[in-house]
């Protein structure tokens, strides 16, 4: 009898020593998790780019703005003040938002925007993502220069995957116009068609060496011989996928969008605007100054788009002193061409999960959404200076024929959440009303979408998977397609028009890549799964934002589960009113 009670014993001593352990572990944790504070205050401020001063909207006076940072497991508390003259929100990029969809930020979508003069504080807890995303301003194009990087360090006494960097460096990539972005794109409103392309791409704010006026201010990255570096490389380009590469260095690619992935070796990333990639570079050359360079990765066919290159210097600490007069130009890297979609979609299909992972694989919700762009015809009695698209007509874009229009009263958080009729419908189509052959030649009675505010309803814990289609529509492009509060896995991608009778036999359900944002092939499909496991109002939209302009946007309402911690936060008390 004493055998056997010691026998029992022993396990239950165990598994009390272990819960204690865990318990005391957890607690640990939690204790070292950190409150961050920061203030934001968006103003006007004086920015020289390109020979010319521009009063440009920043945040704290900074272009880019601040980096934020923190350990999964911190939470952020960000007091945005708006001392500019445009309404703002701010948005952070990739971070779930676990039921504080009131702190996402993207206007009339979670919140009504801060006003001149007002402010509001996000509140959001970061849990279980590790990595790079960002934060921009999601209200008009103020996104062109209000942004910066969000890094996200392991837990507390955890660790990165791959041995610990020497350094790490954030790389915002950007887009600069020569002009304020809000006028370019209210000009764009105000005549249907496409806006004007912007004059520069910059790293860290920086145009860099090819550009007139800017060599004196480049950006450089000083590293030294035989150390391992991360990179912290982010597309905050308002309109423009980007090819990056470093002279005569390889990268190996370890996360994106604040997940790790399985490492593997390349010498070019290419980043739709919204995502991130980290990857570690050796300084393993002879000691010089070597070029970083980005440029347009351009898949719409006969579209006009920015050709420029920007540049910074990686320079080795060790590189030799030119003599004096002599200049010596760094090394510039060949980059691929502009529409070189085979290297964009081999860089692309390279991403897998750093382990395996558990893919939802009975799905609730099957859908299928077509992205892409449209034609409307010039409204009666409009004059022929509104419609200066293609033939007279405007620019549009849709997501199943539907071109969504923001609500400008309440928010469509705000409104489900105190049943304000009006504002929207729940019936936007789970598949296109109309089959065709969506990357073939479409007939033209199909390019006109229509406008509304139409959601697409998921319960709480429904196993979602979308197939995101292309069209060929006016033009076939690459879209980077963002989901707000969630990240999802893409299962496969593919040319063409998905087939649901061979091309299911691609996916990956064993390792697949972990996102926020995938770039949809032009002419070609992408799918995702994720299960909906937090409650709000959440936008699924293009991150070209001339695109997002023009209606290609859907949102999901997912409804509360059955517990409180299944369910929405209470809206905070400062929350703007529109």
């Amino acid at each position: 009898m004493q055998a056997f009670n010691m026998s029992i014993a022993n396990p239950l001593r165990s598994l009390l020593i272990y819960t204690i352990l865990f318990l005391f572990a957890n607690a640990v944790s939690l204790a070292k998790a950190k409150i961050h504070n920061h203030d934001f205050v968006i103003q006007a401020t004086p920015v020289k780019r390109l020979c010319n001063t521009h009063s440009t909207i920043t945040v704290n006076g900074q272009f880019p703005g601040p980096t934020l940072e923190v350990n999964n497991g911190d939470t952020l508390v960000v007091k945005v003040v708006n001392r500019a003259q445009y309404n703002v929100t701010i948005h952070w990029h990739g971070v779930r938002q676990m039921r504080t969809a009131w702190a996402d930020g993207p206007e009339f979508i979670t919140q009504c925007p801060i006003r001149p003069g007002g402010s509001y504080t996000y509140r959001f807890t970061i849990q279980g993502q590790e990595g790079t995303l960002w934060w921009h301003a999601h209200s008009s194009w103020l996104r062109a220069t209000v942004y910066g990087a969000l890094v996200i360090h392991p837990k507390q006494g955890t660790s990165y995957p791959f041995p610990k960097p020497k350094r790490e460096t954030p790389i915002l990539l950007g887009e600069w116009w020569d002009a304020n972005p809000i006028d370019v794109i209210r000009q764009a409103t105000r005549t249907g068609a496409a806006p004007n392309v912007s004059d520069a791409y910059t790293i860290n704010g920086q145009p860099g060496d090819l550009y007139k006026c800017s060599s004196q201010d480049t950006t450089i990255v000083h590293v030294d011989s035989g150390e391992t570096n991360l990179l912290r490389v982010i597309n905050a380009g308002l309109n423009q996928q980007l090819f990056f590469k470093v002279a005569n260095h390889k990268f190996t690619v370890v996360g994106a969008d604040a997940s790790y992935v399985k490492p593997f070796t390349t010498s070019v990333i290419m980043l739709g605007p919204g995502q991130t990639t980290d990857v570690l570079i050796t300084a393993n050359q002879p000691p010089a100054r070597y070029y970083m360079a980005a440029r347009a990765y351009a898949s719409a066919q006969g579209a006009p788009f920015d050709n420029t290159t920007t540049t910074a210097i990686l320079e080795y600490k060790a590189a030799p002193c030119p003599a004096k007069g002599v200049i010596i130009n760094p090394v510039l890297p060949s980059l691929p061409a502009f529409n070189d979609t085979a290297t964009a979609t081999t860089f692309t299909s390279s991403f897998r999960s750093a382990r395996k992972v558990e893919v939802p694989t009975k799905i609730d919700e099957n859908l299928f959404f077509t992205v892409g762009l449209g034609l409307n015809n010039c409204p009666a009695g409009a004059s022929s200076s509104s419609c200066q698209g293609p033939n007279g007509t405007r620019f549009t874009a849709s997501m199943n024929n539907v071109s969504f229009v923001l609500p400008s009263n309440f928010s469509l958080l705000q409104a489900h959440q105190q049943g304000i009729p009006g504002v929207f419908s729940t019936d936007f189509p789970a598949v296109p009303p109309v089959k065709f052959d969506y990357t073939g030649n479409v007939s033209r009675s199909l390019w006109q979408p229509i406008s509304a505010t139409k959601l697409y309803k998921l319960k709480y814990g429904a196993r979602v998977q979308i197939v995101l289609q292309g069209t060929s529509i006016f033009t076939a492009e690459n879209h980077p397609i963002h989901l707000h509060g969630y990240d999802f896995y893409i299962l496969a991608e593919g040319f063409g028009n998905f087939n649901p009778q061979t091309d299911t036999a691609k996916f990956n359900l064993v390792d697949p890549p972990l996102r926020n944002t995938a770039s949809v092939p032009v002419n070609g499909w992408s799918v995702i799964r994720f299960v909906a496991d937090n409650p709000g109002v959440w936008i699924m939209h293009c991150h070209l934002d001339v695109h997002i302009t023009w209606g290609l946007a859907m949102a999901f309402l997912v409804e509360n589960g059955v517990t409180e911690l299944e369910a929405l936060e209470e809206p905070p008390l400062d929350l703007p009113i529109c």
